[in-house]
């Protein structure tokens, strides 16, 4: 049964499976990492060279007076904005949710909710939630009281902190 022309043919079919192989692995290679048509060092696709305007320069925003956005706040717009709280927060006095109750938040001192436990990063950012202290924080709670538990990304508007602001004022407390 095992002749020397059976191994002839053993040995001639396995040499050409892997020549079969071997063409195959440099054609592949070839085909997708060079040569023509392959995807080498080229870029694939259009570069399209844009001019830089004038007005895209990497100049500072220009400061905005808090107090003069203040000033100008509405409380109907603010209550709008309210829905975005809620989910977390009530308005009635002593009564907290995830978060705490935001009645008479403006100018409490932070960290004095009756019945609510305080994050100690918040209580170190500010002694009271002065309008200024609220902008700040709405603005990014994470960036303005590192640690806090407060999981909402904040307000990227002035105008709309300053009317929620300007909401919760009108609650009074």
């Amino acid at each position: 049964m095992f002749d020397t022309m059976t191994m002839t043919k053993v040995m001639g079919g396995a040499c050409g499976a892997l020549l079969v192989f071997l063409l195959g692995g440099w054609a592949s290679e070839t085909i997708y990492h060079g040569g023509a048509g392959g995807h080498g060092d080229e870029v694939q696709g259009y570069k399209i060279e844009v001019a830089e305007a004038e007005g895209d320069s990497a100049e500072p925003e220009e400061e905005i007076d808090f107090a003069v956005v203040m000033a100008s706040a509405s409380a109907s717009d603010g209550e709008g904005l309210w829905r975005n709280c809620r989910s977390c927060h009530a308005l009635d006095a002593g009564n907290n949710g995830v978060g705490p109750s935001l009645y008479g938040v403006v100018n409490r001192a932070v960290g004095e909710e009756p019945g609510f436990s305080y994050s100690g990063s918040l209580k170190a950012v500010a002694d009271v939630w002065t309008p200024e202290n609220l902008q700040a924080f709405l603005e990014n709670p994470k960036g303005y009281a590192p640690g806090t538990a407060m999981g909402y990304n904040g307000m990227r508007k002035v105008e709309d902190r300053a009317n929620l602001i300007a909401y919760l004022d009108s609650l009074g407390g």
